[in-house]
């Protein structure tokens, strides 16, 4: 029961890295961040490896940053894609081109909870594309947050609130000292009255 346990622990902090990766609008295809230029930043296709600059005016989105709705809380893509991965073992997903039956099918098994009013079709379609772009390029690694990351960020937190503390400690004490004497910021007065 104690393995069983470790395993389900060590699965669930097992999430696909989607940093880097973005889709730029009116363009087909997903993008990988290579480099900020003097007008935006410099991207390369991941299917065709082509380098080009996109200005900062042109509408991007990261992937990390996407979310799809359901019923409770939304859900981040990179959450959806790791249930697509574990799903298929690694393997393609459903095409995209298939019928919408089969794609909502689908897509219920992934994510059971979604918000049905809210999610269409295409929006599933756009995610298997997706999939199935990172799939075949190979840009489906794994990140982990392993318990020493989360020890040293409670530390860093342990730290902060320490730090914060002291620093109230001593407004304080100075507000004290100061408390009769009226501040008038932002004059200086100057000569004799």
């Amino acid at each position: 029961m104690l393995i069983k346990s470790i395993f389900v622990a060590l699965e669930t902090q097992i999430m696909i890295d989607l940093t880097g990766i973005i889709s730029i609008s009116g363009q087909p295809g997903l993008y990988k961040i290579i480099a900020q230029s003097k007008n935006g930043i410099i991207v390369e296709g991941l299917a065709d490896k082509k380098r080009l600059n996109v200005y900062a005016s042109t509408k991007v989105s990261t992937l990390s940053d996407i979310s799809m709705f359901t019923t409770g809380d939304d859900k981040p893509i990179e959450e959806i894609i790791t249930n697509i991965h574990k799903k298929e073992n690694g393997g393609p997903a459903i095409d995209n081109k298939a019928d919408d039956k089969a794609v909502e099918k689908y897509f219920a098994e992934v994510l059971p909870d979604y918000d049905k009013d809210r999610v269409y079709v295409s929006n599933m379609r756009k995610l298997f594309s997706w999939y199935n772009a990172l799939q075949t390029t190979g840009n489906l690694k794994e990140k982990e947050e392993g318990k020493e990351g989360e020890e040293k960020a409670k530390t860093v937190k342990a730290e902060d609130k320490a730090a914060a503390k002291k620093t109230v400690a001593k407004e304080s004490g100075k507000t004290k000292a100061v408390a009769g004497v009226k501040k008038t910021a932002g004059v200086r007065k100057t000569g004799s009255a």
